[in-house]
């Protein structure tokens, strides 16, 4: 039996609702062999397309005809993580109940505390929200101010800041819901960001995404989990990606991944961040192992057939 903490990349959750469904109805599947297994499940979910759709609509919203209130960025990564929370919270307990399986699934509201003078927010890298041409993005950079990159060769992208985690605010509670057996889904989209004013004691949302592969890393380490599995569009890490001598990588130690990362091998704002964040929970650690591998082979990779094992030597 193991802890497995299991980060799902927001892109491969589809593009629309109904296809985010289907594929959870198949992500419900993979969760529940593991739990058949005996595995602790943990879940957390990336948010980088979804939110970005929620902010652009209620943008629209606002500044059309209708004029709704503006809806500040925070509160939309907390619909993200409701909307997506909710469908895989379902998905999950239906494949529960066509196995007879008697284990409650529960989905948890998460703030993450950044530091306020993180250098991130005056150089936005994180993606979100749809990909454009460069002709559509040139054109809302000069109606909006927004910041675009090009993503991994797939189109431009607009880029919010993307602080480093420092606490999962509900933690005590994940680990008493973890400790009672439920499978949990928390810190989604990295964790709603929040700071603290020292002077007022008070929490306030910020407009960013936390990486929710550094997050769940983190929620991996506040666990003590054996696995930390991340999920994402393809079956492997590549060295070389998108060149004609791309190569499959099948095991990582640390010291291998910090050389390639030297070598700017992975690109920044999509597999730097799960390499990094795979260093963070395993250094240290002989023990602990982490996978990077596609959600459709998610059983292969915690049985050692698929994905890129991580670990520290």
């Amino acid at each position: 039996m193991s802890k497995i903490v299991i980060a799902l990349g927001g892109n491969a959750l589809g593009n629309s609702q109904s296809e985010q469904l289907n594929l959870l109805e198949g992500v419900a599947k993979i969760i529940v062999d593991l739990v058949k297994d005996g595995n602790k499940i943990v879940l957390t979910h990336g948010n980088g397309p979804q939110v970005g759709q929620i902010f652009l609509a209620m943008d629209y919203s606002a500044h059309g005809e209708v004029k709704t209130p503006d809806m500040p960025f925070p509160e939309c990564g907390s619909m993200s993580q409701g909307y997506i929370g909710y469908q895989m919270q379902q998905c999950i307990q239906d494949e529960l109940e066509r196995q007879k399986i008697k284990k409650d699934c529960a989905t948890l509201i998460t703030q993450v505390l950044v530091d306020p003078n993180d250098n991130a927010f005056d150089n936005p890298t994180k993606p979100i929200g749809k990909f454009y041409t460069k002709e559509e993005a040139d054109e809302i950079v000069s109606e909006k101010g927004y910041t675009f990159i090009e993503d991994a060769g797939r189109g431009y992208r607009r880029v919010v800041p993307s602080p480093m985690p420092k606490d999962i605010l509900e933690k005590r509670v994940i680990k008493q819901l973890v400790d009672n057996d439920v499978i949990v889904i928390a810190v989604g989209g990295g964790g709603i960001p929040v700071v603290k004013e020292d002077r007022i004691k008070l929490l306030e949302g910020v407009e960013a995404v936390i990486d929710k592969d550094r997050s769940a890393s983190l929620l991996a380490k506040e666990l003590d989990a054996d696995i930390l599995l991340i999920l994402t569009a393809i079956d492997k890490v590549c060295i070389n990606f998108n060149k004609e001598n791309q190569e499959s990588l099948d095991k990582l130690t640390v010291e291998e991944a910090l050389n390639y990362m030297k070598n700017d091998e992975f690109a920044k704002g999509s597999m730097l961040p799960k390499i990094e964040a795979c260093i963070d929970f395993v250094k240290g650690n002989p023990t602990k192992k982490a996978i990077i591998g596609s959600l459709e082979k998610a059983s292969e990779a915690i049985k050692g057939v698929s994905g890129t094992v991580i670990m520290d030597k």
